[in-house]
């Protein structure tokens, strides 16, 4: 999907009010994530790449966390909306 914020997804099928954008940017995929209940998120966190998504990932992992900071991110989806809008 795409709007004025450029492409984006539906990270959660629950939340339809949070949308994650995905760009490409010198060859990296990007996210940036904006909530419809809290837009104040956009404004503080910029884009961010997927390789520091991954990392704090690993991070979560080494400390015994159950939570999985990926599941949010979707690289696959991310790449094929690229792909397609461009």
């Amino acid at each position: 999907m795409k709007d004025e914020r450029g492409l984006y997804y539906h990270p959660t099928l629950q939340t339809r009010s949070v949308r994650m954008y995905v760009r490409e940017n010198a060859g990296q995929v990007e996210f940036r994530m904006w909530n419809a209940e809290e837009a104040e998120i956009w404004d503080q966190h910029g884009w961010v790449p997927h390789q520091a998504i991954a990392q704090a990932a690993a991070l979560y992992r080494e400390s015994g966390s159950d939570r999985n900071p990926l599941a949010l991110y979707d690289l696959n989806v991310a790449k094929r909306l690229i792909q397609d809008g461009e």
